[in-house]
Protein backbone atom coordinates (compact mmCIF):
# COMPACT_ATOMS: atom_id res chain seq x y z
CA UNK A 1 0.00 0.00 0.00
CA UNK A 2 1.54 3.18 -1.19
CA UNK A 3 1.98 6.06 0.79
CA UNK A 4 3.94 9.55 0.64
CA UNK A 5 5.57 8.71 3.67
CA UNK A 6 7.12 5.64 1.82
CA UNK A 7 7.69 7.51 -1.57
CA UNK A 8 9.88 9.80 0.18
CA UNK A 9 11.55 6.92 2.36
CA UNK A 10 12.95 5.88 -1.16
CA UNK A 11 14.12 8.57 -2.97
CA UNK A 12 17.60 7.33 -2.11
CA UNK A 13 19.66 10.49 -2.13
CA UNK A 14 17.50 12.56 -1.44
CA UNK A 15 16.68 10.82 1.07
CA UNK A 16 20.15 10.31 2.38
CA UNK A 17 20.65 14.16 2.15
CA UNK A 18 17.00 14.48 4.49
CA UNK A 19 18.18 12.31 6.68
CA UNK A 20 21.79 14.34 6.96
CA UNK A 21 19.81 17.75 7.88
CA UNK A 22 17.67 15.66 10.29
CA UNK A 23 20.79 14.51 12.07
CA UNK A 24 22.43 17.85 12.42
CA UNK A 25 18.75 19.45 13.40
CA UNK A 26 18.83 17.04 16.45
CA UNK A 27 22.45 17.43 17.45
CA UNK A 28 22.00 21.37 17.36
CA UNK A 29 18.67 20.50 19.58
CA UNK A 30 20.90 19.05 22.22
CA UNK A 31 23.53 21.78 21.86
CA UNK A 32 21.18 24.62 22.59
CA UNK A 33 19.42 22.99 25.40
CA UNK A 34 22.67 21.77 26.83
CA UNK A 35 23.76 25.99 26.52
CA UNK A 36 20.38 26.63 27.93
CA UNK A 37 20.61 24.08 31.31
CA UNK A 38 17.21 22.27 30.24
CA UNK A 39 17.96 18.71 28.44
CA UNK A 40 15.57 17.43 26.39
CA UNK A 41 13.58 20.85 26.19
CA UNK A 42 12.81 21.89 22.22
CA UNK A 43 13.00 25.29 21.45
CA UNK A 44 13.04 25.74 17.72
CA UNK A 45 11.50 28.30 16.01
CA UNK A 46 8.42 26.44 14.13
CA UNK A 47 7.41 29.72 11.86
CA UNK A 48 11.30 29.72 10.75
CA UNK A 49 11.97 32.96 11.87
CA UNK A 50 15.78 34.20 12.14
CA UNK A 51 16.26 34.38 16.34
CA UNK A 52 18.76 33.24 17.87
CA UNK A 53 17.18 29.64 19.44
CA UNK A 54 18.48 31.52 23.17
CA UNK A 55 16.89 34.48 22.77
CA UNK A 56 13.98 32.12 21.45
CA UNK A 57 13.72 30.25 24.49
CA UNK A 58 13.14 33.26 26.73
CA UNK A 59 10.20 34.48 24.62
CA UNK A 60 6.99 32.37 26.39
CA UNK A 61 4.19 34.18 27.71
CA UNK A 62 5.02 33.57 31.05
CA UNK A 63 6.82 36.10 33.70
CA UNK A 64 10.07 35.19 34.58
CA UNK A 65 9.02 34.52 38.36
CA UNK A 66 5.74 32.73 37.28
CA UNK A 67 7.84 30.64 34.56
CA UNK A 68 10.66 29.42 36.93
CA UNK A 69 8.10 28.66 40.13
CA UNK A 70 5.95 26.25 37.70
CA UNK A 71 8.60 24.87 36.16
CA UNK A 72 9.79 23.74 39.53
CA UNK A 73 6.17 22.50 40.77
CA UNK A 74 5.80 20.69 37.11
CA UNK A 75 9.24 18.39 37.49
CA UNK A 76 7.74 16.76 39.53
CA UNK A 77 4.82 15.35 36.81
CA UNK A 78 7.04 14.82 34.02
CA UNK A 79 5.91 11.40 32.56
CA UNK A 80 2.91 11.42 33.98
CA UNK A 81 -0.95 12.01 33.09
CA UNK A 82 -1.71 15.26 33.48
CA UNK A 83 -5.19 15.31 32.47
CA UNK A 84 -7.10 16.41 35.12
CA UNK A 85 -4.52 16.38 38.12
CA UNK A 86 -3.09 19.55 38.24
CA UNK A 87 -4.05 22.69 38.94
CA UNK A 88 -3.35 25.55 36.10
CA UNK A 89 -2.88 28.87 36.52
CA UNK A 90 -5.93 30.54 34.62
CA UNK A 91 -3.19 32.42 31.74
CA UNK A 92 -2.42 30.12 30.06
CA UNK A 93 -6.08 29.64 29.76
CA UNK A 94 -8.38 30.82 26.46
CA UNK A 95 -12.03 31.76 27.39
CA UNK A 96 -13.46 28.32 25.65
CA UNK A 97 -14.05 24.87 27.09
CA UNK A 98 -13.67 21.13 25.69
CA UNK A 99 -17.05 20.89 25.19
CA UNK A 100 -16.93 23.87 22.43
CA UNK A 101 -13.45 22.94 21.46
CA UNK A 102 -16.06 19.98 20.21
CA UNK A 103 -18.21 21.89 18.16
CA UNK A 104 -15.44 23.54 16.34
CA UNK A 105 -15.37 20.30 14.01
CA UNK A 106 -18.41 21.51 13.10
CA UNK A 107 -17.01 24.77 11.24
CA UNK A 108 -16.67 23.39 7.56
CA UNK A 109 -19.59 20.81 7.88
CA UNK A 110 -20.96 21.55 4.69
CA UNK A 111 -18.13 19.05 3.58
CA UNK A 112 -20.31 16.19 4.94
CA UNK A 113 -23.21 17.54 3.30
CA UNK A 114 -21.00 17.66 0.02
CA UNK A 115 -20.48 14.01 1.02
CA UNK A 116 -24.01 12.79 1.08
CA UNK A 117 -25.15 14.05 -1.79
CA UNK A 118 -21.96 12.73 -3.50
CA UNK A 119 -22.35 9.63 -5.63
CA UNK A 120 -18.92 8.60 -5.90
CA UNK A 121 -17.73 6.42 -2.69
CA UNK A 122 -13.82 7.73 -3.20
CA UNK A 123 -15.17 11.78 -3.59
CA UNK A 124 -17.41 11.37 -0.46
CA UNK A 125 -13.81 10.04 1.44
CA UNK A 126 -12.36 13.21 0.22
CA UNK A 127 -15.08 15.13 1.09
CA UNK A 128 -15.32 13.21 4.71
CA UNK A 129 -11.29 13.61 5.29
CA UNK A 130 -11.01 17.16 4.09
CA UNK A 131 -13.95 18.16 7.06
CA UNK A 132 -11.92 15.99 9.17
CA UNK A 133 -8.78 17.83 8.66
CA UNK A 134 -10.34 21.44 8.35
CA UNK A 135 -10.43 21.85 12.40
CA UNK A 136 -6.84 21.26 12.81
CA UNK A 137 -6.00 25.17 11.85
CA UNK A 138 -8.45 26.18 14.71
CA UNK A 139 -7.12 23.79 17.03
CA UNK A 140 -2.75 24.90 16.76
CA UNK A 141 -4.06 27.88 19.05
CA UNK A 142 -1.29 27.39 21.81
CA UNK A 143 -3.77 28.52 24.44
CA UNK A 144 -5.76 25.76 27.19
CA UNK A 145 -9.48 25.10 26.94
CA UNK A 146 -11.61 24.65 30.26
CA UNK A 147 -11.90 21.14 31.98
CA UNK A 148 -15.73 20.99 31.92
CA UNK A 149 -17.30 20.33 35.07
CA UNK A 150 -19.06 17.04 35.20
CA UNK A 151 -22.68 17.63 33.94
CA UNK A 152 -21.58 20.30 31.68
CA UNK A 153 -22.80 20.53 28.71
CA UNK A 154 -22.85 22.60 25.64
CA UNK A 155 -25.30 23.61 22.61
CA UNK A 156 -25.15 24.85 19.34
CA UNK A 157 -27.63 25.93 15.94
CA UNK A 158 -28.13 28.02 13.80
CA UNK A 159 -25.17 26.69 11.50
CA UNK A 160 -25.74 24.64 8.38
CA UNK A 161 -29.10 23.39 9.52
CA UNK A 162 -27.36 21.44 12.80
CA UNK A 163 -28.31 20.60 16.07
CA UNK A 164 -24.99 20.09 18.35
CA UNK A 165 -25.09 18.97 22.17
CA UNK A 166 -22.23 17.90 23.88
CA UNK A 167 -21.77 17.18 27.82
CA UNK A 168 -19.19 16.15 30.47
CA UNK A 169 -20.06 12.61 31.25
CA UNK A 170 -17.00 11.94 33.77
CA UNK A 171 -14.43 13.30 35.83
CA UNK A 172 -11.97 10.68 36.56
CA UNK A 173 -10.85 9.77 33.62
CA UNK A 174 -12.22 13.59 31.93
CA UNK A 175 -14.71 12.38 29.12
CA UNK A 176 -17.03 14.28 26.64
CA UNK A 177 -19.52 13.11 24.91
CA UNK A 178 -21.08 14.75 21.68
CA UNK A 179 -23.79 14.32 19.17
CA UNK A 180 -24.44 16.28 16.51
CA UNK A 181 -26.64 16.46 13.01
CA UNK A 182 -28.89 17.31 10.35
CA UNK A 183 -30.54 16.45 7.05
CA UNK A 184 -27.57 14.86 5.77
CA UNK A 185 -25.55 13.23 8.56
CA UNK A 186 -25.34 12.44 11.90
CA UNK A 187 -21.93 12.74 14.19
CA UNK A 188 -20.98 10.52 17.26
CA UNK A 189 -18.46 11.10 19.39
CA UNK A 190 -16.82 10.13 22.81
CA UNK A 191 -13.66 11.72 23.49
CA UNK A 192 -10.85 10.82 26.56
CA UNK A 193 -7.44 12.46 26.26
CA UNK A 194 -4.27 10.93 27.69
CA UNK A 195 -1.27 13.19 28.33
CA UNK A 196 1.99 12.56 29.05
CA UNK A 197 3.73 15.15 30.48
CA UNK A 198 7.61 15.86 29.29
CA UNK A 199 9.06 18.91 30.98
CA UNK A 200 8.76 21.83 28.28
CA UNK A 201 6.16 19.72 25.83
CA UNK A 202 3.24 17.13 26.56
CA UNK A 203 2.39 14.76 23.92
CA UNK A 204 -1.81 14.64 23.68
CA UNK A 205 -3.48 11.06 22.47
CA UNK A 206 -7.05 11.05 21.77
CA UNK A 207 -8.46 7.88 22.73
CA UNK A 208 -11.47 8.39 21.36
CA UNK A 209 -13.69 7.20 18.55
CA UNK A 210 -15.57 9.60 16.57
CA UNK A 211 -17.92 8.00 13.60
CA UNK A 212 -20.56 10.23 10.89
CA UNK A 213 -23.04 8.64 9.46
CA UNK A 214 -24.23 9.94 6.06
CA UNK A 215 -28.11 9.77 5.93
CA UNK A 216 -28.82 9.40 2.22
CA UNK A 217 -27.36 5.93 1.97
CA UNK A 218 -26.19 4.95 5.69
CA UNK A 219 -22.59 4.95 5.48
CA UNK A 220 -20.88 4.94 8.19
CA UNK A 221 -17.37 6.40 8.82
CA UNK A 222 -15.11 6.04 11.79
CA UNK A 223 -11.83 8.79 12.22
CA UNK A 224 -8.58 7.77 13.54
CA UNK A 225 -7.01 11.31 14.50
CA UNK A 226 -2.94 11.61 14.88
CA UNK A 227 -1.54 12.18 18.16
CA UNK A 228 -0.59 15.97 18.97
CA UNK A 229 2.52 17.51 20.56
CA UNK A 230 2.46 20.95 22.58
CA UNK A 231 5.62 22.45 22.46
CA UNK A 232 7.95 24.88 24.94
CA UNK A 233 4.81 25.35 27.55
CA UNK A 234 7.06 27.59 29.85
CA UNK A 235 10.61 28.37 27.77
CA UNK A 236 10.13 29.75 24.46
CA UNK A 237 6.84 30.44 22.02
CA UNK A 238 4.57 27.69 22.53
CA UNK A 239 3.21 25.88 19.31
CA UNK A 240 1.07 22.68 18.48
CA UNK A 241 1.74 20.15 16.33
CA UNK A 242 0.23 16.76 15.18
CA UNK A 243 2.70 14.71 13.09
CA UNK A 244 1.57 11.38 12.63
CA UNK A 245 -1.63 9.15 10.75
CA UNK A 246 -5.15 10.12 10.00
CA UNK A 247 -7.14 7.93 8.86
CA UNK A 248 -11.21 7.34 8.13
CA UNK A 249 -12.49 4.22 7.17
CA UNK A 250 -15.84 3.74 5.82
CA UNK A 251 -17.36 0.75 7.99
CA UNK A 252 -19.54 0.24 5.45
CA UNK A 253 -17.60 -0.76 2.02
CA UNK A 254 -14.04 -0.88 3.71
CA UNK A 255 -12.64 1.85 1.75
CA UNK A 256 -10.47 4.24 3.52
CA UNK A 257 -8.23 7.73 3.54
CA UNK A 258 -4.77 7.44 4.80
CA UNK A 259 -3.57 10.90 5.30
CA UNK A 260 0.20 11.80 6.64
CA UNK A 261 0.79 14.66 8.43
CA UNK A 262 4.57 16.15 8.06
CA UNK A 263 6.18 16.50 11.37
CA UNK A 264 7.82 20.37 11.98
CA UNK A 265 11.50 20.06 11.27
CA UNK A 266 14.70 23.04 11.84
CA UNK A 267 12.81 26.50 11.04
CA UNK A 268 9.62 25.32 10.45
CA UNK A 269 10.33 22.59 7.37
CA UNK A 270 7.46 20.53 6.78
CA UNK A 271 5.06 22.04 8.76
CA UNK A 272 1.04 21.76 7.67
CA UNK A 273 2.05 19.47 5.09
CA UNK A 274 -0.27 16.95 4.41
CA UNK A 275 -0.18 14.02 2.21
CA UNK A 276 -2.12 11.07 1.55
CA UNK A 277 -4.74 8.77 -0.56
CA UNK A 278 -8.00 7.53 -0.69
CA UNK A 279 -7.87 3.23 -1.09
CA UNK A 280 -9.87 1.07 -2.06
CA UNK A 281 -11.13 -2.61 -0.42
CA UNK A 282 -8.51 -3.95 -1.87
CA UNK A 283 -6.19 -1.02 -0.71
CA UNK A 284 -5.06 0.24 -4.03
CA UNK A 285 -4.99 4.16 -4.43
CA UNK A 286 -7.52 5.50 -6.27
CA UNK A 287 -7.50 9.52 -5.60
CA UNK A 288 -4.39 11.65 -3.75
CA UNK A 289 -4.68 14.19 -1.03
CA UNK A 290 -2.34 16.77 -0.71
CA UNK A 291 -1.93 20.42 1.01
CA UNK A 292 -1.93 21.99 4.42
CA UNK A 293 -3.54 21.71 7.26
CA UNK A 294 -3.90 25.54 7.83
CA UNK A 295 -4.06 26.70 4.16
CA UNK A 296 -6.02 24.11 1.91
CA UNK A 297 -6.68 20.60 0.38
CA UNK A 298 -6.59 19.20 -2.67
CA UNK A 299 -7.29 16.02 -4.60
CA UNK A 300 -6.47 14.43 -7.75
CA UNK A 301 -7.44 10.39 -9.62
CA UNK A 302 -3.80 8.22 -9.47
CA UNK A 303 -3.07 4.83 -10.81
CA UNK A 304 -2.38 2.13 -8.97
CA UNK A 305 1.45 3.46 -8.25
CA UNK A 306 -0.26 6.39 -6.42
CA UNK A 307 0.50 8.74 -9.69
CA UNK A 308 -1.46 11.08 -11.11
CA UNK A 309 -3.45 9.79 -13.80
CA UNK A 310 -2.39 11.55 -16.89
CA UNK A 311 -5.16 14.27 -18.48
CA UNK A 312 -6.03 15.40 -14.89
CA UNK A 313 -5.62 18.08 -12.89
CA UNK A 314 -5.04 19.16 -8.99
CA UNK A 315 -8.50 20.02 -7.67
CA UNK A 316 -8.74 21.86 -4.20
CA UNK A 317 -11.52 20.83 -2.11
CA UNK A 318 -11.34 22.81 0.95
CA UNK A 319 -9.53 26.02 1.71
CA UNK A 320 -9.17 27.72 5.02
CA UNK A 321 -11.75 30.75 5.84
CA UNK A 322 -10.98 33.93 7.09
CA UNK A 323 -9.23 34.93 10.18
CA UNK A 324 -9.40 37.95 13.01
CA UNK A 325 -6.72 40.19 12.71
CA UNK A 326 -4.65 40.34 16.33
CA UNK A 327 -6.75 38.00 17.73
CA UNK A 328 -5.91 38.18 21.34
CA UNK A 329 -6.59 34.38 21.37
CA UNK A 330 -6.19 33.56 18.10
CA UNK A 331 -9.75 32.81 17.63
CA UNK A 332 -11.38 32.47 14.25
CA UNK A 333 -14.39 34.43 13.54
CA UNK A 334 -16.14 30.62 14.30
CA UNK A 335 -14.93 30.10 17.59
CA UNK A 336 -15.89 33.85 18.42
CA UNK A 337 -19.71 32.32 17.15
CA UNK A 338 -19.25 29.25 19.27
CA UNK A 339 -18.94 31.64 22.33
CA UNK A 340 -22.27 33.99 21.14
CA UNK A 341 -25.74 33.68 22.10
CA UNK A 342 -26.37 33.85 18.69
CA UNK A 343 -25.66 30.12 18.39
CA UNK A 344 -27.60 29.80 21.36
CA UNK A 345 -30.66 27.70 21.24
CA UNK A 346 -33.77 29.05 23.58
CA UNK A 347 -33.88 28.46 26.93
CA UNK A 348 -30.41 27.18 26.77
CA UNK A 349 -29.59 24.55 29.31
CA UNK A 350 -28.46 26.12 32.71
CA UNK A 351 -25.29 23.71 32.17
CA UNK A 352 -24.29 25.55 29.33
CA UNK A 353 -20.32 26.32 28.83
CA UNK A 354 -21.27 29.89 28.09
CA UNK A 355 -22.98 30.65 31.29
CA UNK A 356 -19.57 30.02 33.33
CA UNK A 357 -18.40 32.58 35.23
CA UNK A 358 -14.50 31.69 34.77
CA UNK A 359 -14.52 31.28 31.08
CA UNK A 360 -16.44 34.86 30.66
CA UNK A 361 -14.49 36.60 32.95
CA UNK A 362 -11.44 35.41 31.21
CA UNK A 363 -13.64 36.59 28.22
CA UNK A 364 -13.49 40.03 29.38
CA UNK A 365 -9.93 40.40 30.26
CA UNK A 366 -10.39 40.04 34.29
CA UNK A 367 -7.58 37.06 35.35
CA UNK A 368 -8.23 37.66 39.07
CA UNK A 369 -12.14 36.75 38.87
CA UNK A 370 -11.39 34.16 36.74
CA UNK A 371 -8.97 32.40 38.62
CA UNK A 372 -11.32 33.20 41.79
CA UNK A 373 -14.20 31.94 39.89
CA UNK A 374 -12.21 28.54 38.67
CA UNK A 375 -11.14 27.98 42.00
CA UNK A 376 -14.79 28.35 43.79
CA UNK A 377 -16.17 25.77 40.38
CA UNK A 378 -13.84 23.38 41.24
CA UNK A 379 -14.42 23.32 45.24
CA UNK A 380 -18.30 22.68 44.64
CA UNK A 381 -17.27 20.06 42.36
CA UNK A 382 -15.96 18.62 44.62
CA UNK A 383 -18.46 19.19 47.65
CA UNK A 384 -21.03 17.16 45.27
CA UNK A 385 -19.05 14.31 44.66
CA UNK A 386 -18.43 14.39 48.27
CA UNK A 387 -22.32 14.93 49.22
CA UNK A 388 -23.08 12.48 46.11
CA UNK A 389 -21.13 9.92 47.44
CA UNK A 390 -22.18 9.85 51.10
CA UNK A 391 -25.68 9.43 49.41
CA UNK A 392 -24.40 6.26 47.98
CA UNK A 393 -25.47 7.88 44.00
CA UNK A 394 -23.46 7.34 40.88
CA UNK A 395 -23.65 10.10 38.53
CA UNK A 396 -26.29 9.87 35.74
CA UNK A 397 -25.28 11.64 32.67
CA UNK A 398 -28.51 13.40 30.81
CA UNK A 399 -28.04 13.02 27.12
CA UNK A 400 -25.91 10.49 26.91
CA UNK A 401 -25.85 6.46 27.83
CA UNK A 402 -22.93 4.33 29.05
CA UNK A 403 -23.12 1.28 27.06
CA UNK A 404 -21.61 -1.92 27.54
CA UNK A 405 -19.03 -1.34 24.39
CA UNK A 406 -15.05 -1.02 25.17
CA UNK A 407 -13.48 -0.55 21.76
CA UNK A 408 -9.60 -0.58 21.86
CA UNK A 409 -7.63 2.35 20.46
CA UNK A 410 -3.55 2.75 19.42
CA UNK A 411 -3.35 4.88 22.64
CA UNK A 412 -5.70 2.69 25.44
CA UNK A 413 -9.21 1.52 25.81
CA UNK A 414 -12.43 3.50 25.50
CA UNK A 415 -15.72 2.58 27.26
CA UNK A 416 -18.02 4.52 24.83
CA UNK A 417 -21.00 6.26 25.50
CA UNK A 418 -24.47 6.70 23.36
CA UNK A 419 -26.86 9.58 22.80
CA UNK A 420 -29.82 8.32 23.83
CA UNK A 421 -32.42 10.83 21.76
CA UNK A 422 -33.29 12.82 24.56
CA UNK A 423 -32.11 15.86 24.22
CA UNK A 424 -33.95 16.31 20.61
CA UNK A 425 -37.16 15.51 22.87
CA UNK A 426 -36.33 18.41 25.27
CA UNK A 427 -35.44 20.75 22.53
CA UNK A 428 -38.63 20.10 20.62
CA UNK A 429 -40.79 20.31 23.57
CA UNK A 430 -38.87 23.60 24.31
CA UNK A 431 -39.37 25.37 20.37
CA UNK A 432 -42.96 24.43 20.64
CA UNK A 433 -43.58 26.51 24.07
CA UNK A 434 -45.17 30.25 23.30
CA UNK A 435 -43.17 31.79 26.48
CA UNK A 436 -39.39 30.45 26.06
CA UNK A 437 -38.50 33.57 23.50
CA UNK A 438 -39.15 35.70 26.60
CA UNK A 439 -36.03 34.04 28.62
CA UNK A 440 -33.22 35.65 28.26
CA UNK A 441 -30.04 33.33 28.11
CA UNK A 442 -27.72 35.73 29.25
CA UNK A 443 -29.26 36.31 32.41
CA UNK A 444 -28.90 32.72 33.45
CA UNK A 445 -26.98 31.41 36.47
CA UNK A 446 -24.60 28.65 35.17
CA UNK A 447 -25.32 25.16 37.02
CA UNK A 448 -24.26 21.37 35.86
CA UNK A 449 -25.53 20.05 39.14
CA UNK A 450 -28.94 19.32 38.55
CA UNK A 451 -28.21 16.51 36.62
CA UNK A 452 -30.49 13.99 37.58
CA UNK A 453 -33.61 16.49 37.49
CA UNK A 454 -34.51 16.54 33.59
CA UNK A 455 -37.35 19.14 34.90
CA UNK A 456 -34.85 21.78 35.66
CA UNK A 457 -33.94 21.35 31.88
Amino acid sequence: MPSPKKNLQNKGFFASVTSGFSMFSNAMHRSVNGLLGYENLEVINPEGGKDDAEDEAHKGRWRQEDRDSYWKLMQNYIGADVTSMVTLPVVIFEPMTMLQKMAELMEYCYLLDQADECDDPYMRLVYSASWAVSVYYAYQRTWKPFNPILGETYEMVNHHGISFISEQVSHHPPMSAGHCENEHFAYDCTSKLKTKFLGNSVDVYPVGRTRVTLKRDGVVLELVPPPTKVNNLIFGRTWVDSPGEMIMTNLTTGDKVVLYFQPCGWFGSGRYEVDGYVYDAYEEPKILMTGKWNESLSYQPCDADGEPLFGTELKEVWHVADTPKNDKFQFTHFAHKINSFDTAPKKLLASDSRLRPDRYALEMGDLSKAGAEKSSLEERQRAEKRSREAQGENFRARWFDRTDEVTTTPWGELEIYQFNGKYAEHRAAVDSSDNVELEDNRTKEFNPWQYNDLSTA
